[in-house]
Parts: structure tokens; C-alpha cells; sequence
């Protein structure tokens, strides 16, 4: 057992068009940028009341870190309730439970207002504004978003880890096959470098945000999320422009999940055995 190598991420207080899109658009490099939220109404009016107050009534479906079984979608919630209950939960406990991808222009436009999109030099997509909520101590497991897009996190209320690794990493970190996570057997805090040796030369990103950060993770980054205390962040995408990164999105949203999703239709818990057995396997072989 041990801990996985990390680097600590760049970060910046200021940072203008130029210097954004020479220093880290352009050669894909994430950044922190400090406090990029100060001039958002969401800045100060974003607390965990507001959106009980403002969205309470929205039904939610909940996330838990625990692996999807046999024949479940490889993203299936484990249960609903009200953000308003879900959020009242979040202010007494820690709770595993999390909010994923609640789309704000679907579900509550007026909270737009809060929020501006950077004048930084990325093209946002203004379709799927989207919303994370979660509790001290729940995590996200290791991913890549299937869209391939440009990334800005930004976070509000309390603290959370994030740990990046670059497409470049994703030999050494056992993704499973038609999928964008690597094996959930896999504890990333404490890693069995006995069973998983290829780990041993993965190196991590690692972040820590409060309240106004923003974290710019380039195209394709893995990113490992660990909320420190309960809050909730926003992510602004901005959808791939280079041919072969759009090629590989449309495959990966047209295709490969589709073809996940039936697979563990027809053939349940057999199919994902396969898929781990199989990945566990190769890259030991090519990297262990």
C-alpha cells in the first residue's frame, strides 16, 4: 500500500484572455484560477439555504460511490428525493450520497442570473450549464467526461480534493474498457501497488478548492474528486474544436455507451467481470 505520486497545480490570482489561452488552452495545461467568481451575484447569494429556497422542490437523483452491478446502466442512480431534504442532509451529516450533472437551464433558469461565463477565451456551450452537490467525505470516482470538452469547475461553499491525470496517464490507471472510469476496485487514497503495479508510475494533479476557485481541466483529463466538507460546484464546458477530439466524442456518446449499456443488458454481471479481468490482466502485462 502507498499513495499515489502528485505534483501541486498551478495556480493564479489574475489571469487575462492572452495569457489564458497561450499558457494553458493551447497546450493543455489545467490551472487554478483564484477567486475568478468574485463578480458573480452566486458569489455571496450561494449557500445551501438559497437553493433550498430557490430550488427545494426539484426532484433529484442521487449518486453513491458504490459500483453498478449486473445488468444497471453504468451510470444508474441509487435513489431520489428532494434537493431541499437531500441539501438539509448535507448541513448535519456526511452523507456518500451526491447530486450529478443537474443541468441548471432545464431545471432552474433563474439561477442563471447568478452566474457569468469568463472572458478567458473559451468558447462555452450555454446548453449544459451543470450542477455537483455532495457530502463531507463522499467521492467521485476516477473519470474523464465522455464529451472530450474543455472544463471549468468552479466551486462554492466549503472545501474538496481534486486529483487530475492527463490522457497521457491513462495507460497506467486500468480504465475499463467502453468506459470512462478506471476499475472501481481500485481505493486511488491508498492503492494496492501489489495487485495494481502500473500505478506506480502514474503521476496526479493535485488540487485543493474553497469557495470562488476555478479550475480549468483541459480536454480529456482524468479527474478524482473527493468532497472535504459538504458543498456544491458548477461546471461550464466548452466543446472540442480539433477534428479528431470531435470524431472521438461523437464515437463516445453515439457509440461506445450505447453499446456499454446493451452489453450489460443481454449479459448483466458476466460482461463487467469480463471487461475488469480482461483490463486488470493487460495492463499488468504492458506496465506492471
Amino acid at each position: 500500500m502507498g499513495h499515489i505520486k502528485t505534483i501541486p497545480i498551478e495556480r493564479v490570482q489574475n489571469i487575462s484572455k492572452k495569457e489564458f489561452v497561450e499558457n494553458y488552452y493551447k497546450p493543455q495545461r489545467p490551472v487554478l484560477i483564484e477567486n475568478l467568481t468574485k463578480d458573480w451575484p452566486a458569489y455571496k447569494k450561494w449557500t445551501i439555504e438559497y437553493f433550498q429556497d430557490q430550488a427545494g422542490d426539484q426532484l433529484v437523483p442521487l449518486y453513491n460511490s458504490e459500483p453498478t452491478k449486473g445488468k444497471q446502466n453504468s451510470a444508474a442512480p441509487v435513489t431520489e428525493m428532494k434537493l431541499r431534504d437531500y441539501l438539509e442532509i448535507l448541513k448535519t451529516e456526511p452523507t456518500d450520497l451526491r447530486v450529478f450533472f443537474f443541468n441548471l437551464l432545464d431545471n432552474v433558469p433563474k439561477l442563471l442570473d447568478d452566474i457569468r461565463y469568463p472572458d478567458i477565451g473559451l468558447k462555452f456551450f450555454k446548453r449544459l450549464p451543470v450542477m455537483f452537490f455532495g457530502g463531507g467525505g463522499s467521492r467521485v470516482l476516477p473519470h474523464f467526461d465522455m464529451d472530450l470538452s474543455d472544463l471549468v469547475h468552479f466551486h462554492f461553499h466549503g472545501h474538496k480534493s481534486v486529483t487530475l491525470f492527463s490522457p497521457e496517464q491513462t495507460k497506467y490507471l486500468y480504465k475499463v474498457p467502453f468506459a470512462v472510469h478506471n476499475l472501481e476496485s481500485i481505493d486511488m487514497d491508498n492503492p494496492d501497488f501489489g495487485k495494481y503495479p502500473a500505478l506506480n508510475k502514474v503521476e496526479g494533479i493535485q488540487v485543493e478548492m474553497k469557495h470562488g476557485d476555478a479550475l480549468y481541466m483541459p480536454s480529456g483529463y482524468w479527474h478524482y474528486i473527493k468532497y472535504l466538507d459538504g458543498g456544491f460546484s458548477i461546471t461550464l464546458r466548452a466543446l472540442p474544436r480539433h477534428p479528431a477530439r470531435l470524431a472521438k466524442m461523437f464515437s463516445n456518446v453515439f457509440f461506445m455507451r450505447p453499446f456499454e449499456n446493451g452489453m450489460r443488458k443481454i449479459w448483466g454481471q458476466k460482461w463487467v467481470d469480463y471487461k475488469e479481468t480482461k483490463i486488470l490482466k493487460k495492463t499488468n502485462q504492458k506496465h506492471g
